[in-house]
């Protein structure tokens, strides 16, 4: 279905609704340029209660981008993509149209959702500060206490299930029968929210970096620990490596005891402005950074070295590695706010004080205890726990075995509640299969034909990145 197209269905279908609304969908359509595209879009406004039990109160303005098949002959269901976080907006992976969604597009529309609170559907945010490395806990606690206390909107009504009835109400207005989904990390989630509250409008599902309905999302301590471990392993295993970073184990630990007992007080030129930098490096800070960098299977096999180059008093290119996630984007990587909004109500109330206990893990404890206090300050209630009934349409899940939060396991977890689960992994692979290797033509082939069983062989034949041992990058 072509755009122009796509704009008179939505017409149509908005007609039961009143001439209004159709006539604010048709006038916020509109040709857009956005940043991770260089072609033009389609760019749709579309207003949603932001209360759903008060469906005459106030309006959210939902961003909706569309980017049209490439055939005029296209197939009627589209490809919704669903970002993760919780905070990603659709908007902010756009890069993947032109490789992971690009066999995809062929014949299918690809429509971006920035989830409320994300993106441009008023994105629930703090602001950056520029001296944030140098602040103390105290000052970045006082800094979060008043840009909570400053915002007017319900943080309830940023939940998941909200999120799902978003994504019905523009499947609807849009003019779409039955849609297939695309989720990611926390989109699977949202993913797994949608297919059991509308069955009867979903085609079939791709699920990467799966979480399972029973799945609490600050208890990772496990995950994240094995992901470390497999990652030492891998280095010892590597001839290279081993030779490079023998002793990678005790040097990590002696890292991260001189951390927490807070003699790593850093003065370096900024490695993105080579100002002078004045950096008090905690084990929130520290260990955040490592368990962020084994998201990405390239990133981990950089961790020994910036771990040694630590170890050595050469804390540069550790802290240029944790500068990274917000090089590109001012606000940074996810809308916190709006993070907080959803693992606050969903996930910290089902925090018990015996998974707790079993999910301890020096590398994510620190995080978890400022999330819990951060939650206390936003006062948002608990949420009813989400349906974790059967799903009848076909699923294709995605896994990399070195992931630090969505592990395999946590996928053969969410299949038990499926009833046409197929699940593909990556030996070497972190937080995101989608975009490695022959997975763009997989996604495409299971979309073609979601009852048939996707051949996975061409998984194995994707080579695993090496190691870095130098300054100088990672071995040729």
């Amino acid at each position: 279905m072509k755009t122009s197209l796509i704009v008179c269905a939505a017409l149509l279908a908005l007609a039961g609704a009143g001439a209004a609304a159709a006539k604010t969908v048709a006038q916020q359509g509109r040709s857009c340029h956005l940043p991770g595209s260089e072609e033009v879009l389609r760019c749709i406004v579309l207003p949603v209660a932001l209360d759903y039990s008060q469906p005459a109160g106030a309006r959210l303005q939902l961003h909706v981008t569309v980017a049209p098949a490439f055939r005029e002959s296209a197939r009627p269901d589209p490809l919704f993509i669903l970002a993760g976080g919780p905070g990603q907006a659709g908007t902010d992976v756009l890069v993947l149209l032109n490789n992971t969604f690009r066999r995809v597009r062929a014949t299918r529309d690809i429509v971006f959702i920035d989830q409320r609170g994300t993106g441009l559907s008023g994105r629930l945010d703090c602001a950056h500060q520029a001296n944030e490395e140098s602040l103390t806990d105290a000052e970045n606690d006082a800094a979060a206490r008043a840009c909570i206390a400053g915002i007017k909107q319900p943080f309830s009504a940023y939940s998941t299930a909200n999120a799902a009835r978003d994504i019905e109400q523009v499947r609807s207005a849009l003019g779409y029968g039955a849609i297939n989904l695309w989720g990611a990390s926390y989109g699977t989630r949202l993913a797994q929210a949608y297919a059991r509250a509308y069955p009867a409008t979903l085609r079939a599902a791709i699920l990467d970096g799966v979480l399972a309905p029973d799945q609490v999302i600050p208890a990772g301590g496990r995950d994240g620990q094995a992901a470390l471990e497999l990652v030492f392993r891998q280095c010892a295993a590597d001839k290279a490596c081993n030779a490079a970073f023998p002793a990678i184990r005790s040097e990590y630990a002696a890292v991260s005891a001189r951390v927490a007992g807070g003699a790593v007080k850093l003065n370096l030129p900024d490695p993105r402005t080579a100002r002078p930098l004045a950096l008090n490096m905690n084990s929130d800070r520290f260990l955040g950074t490592v368990h962020n960098i084994l998201y990405s299977a390239l990133d981990a096999r950089r961790l020994p070295y910036l771990i040694h180059s630590a170890y050595l008093g050469q804390w540069e290119p550790f802290v240029a590695r944790r500068n990274a996630a917000g090089d590109f984007s001012g606000d940074g990587p996810v809308a916190s706010l709006m993070h907080l909004a959803v693992v606050c109500a969903e996930d910290v109330p089902r925090l018990t004080p015996q998974l707790k206990a079993f999910d301890a893990a020096p590398l994510t404890a620190p995080m978890l205890e400022r999330l819990v206090a951060m939650c206390a300050l936003m006062h948002v209630p608990a949420s009813a726990a989400l349906a974790s009934s059967q799903i009848a349409a076909p699923v294709l899940m995605l896994s990399g075995e070195l992931d630090p939060v969505t592990p395999p396991h946590r996928a053969a977890a969410a299949g038990k509640y499926m009833q046409k689960a197929q699940h593909l992994t990556v030996a070497w692979a972190g937080h995101g299969v989608s975009q490695l290797g022959c997975t763009p033509r997989l996604l495409r082939e299971f979309l073609d034909k979601p009852a048939e069983k996707v051949n996975g062989t061409c998984l194995k034949e994707i080579p695993a990145p090496t190691f870095q041992l130098g300054s100088a990058g990672p071995q040729p």
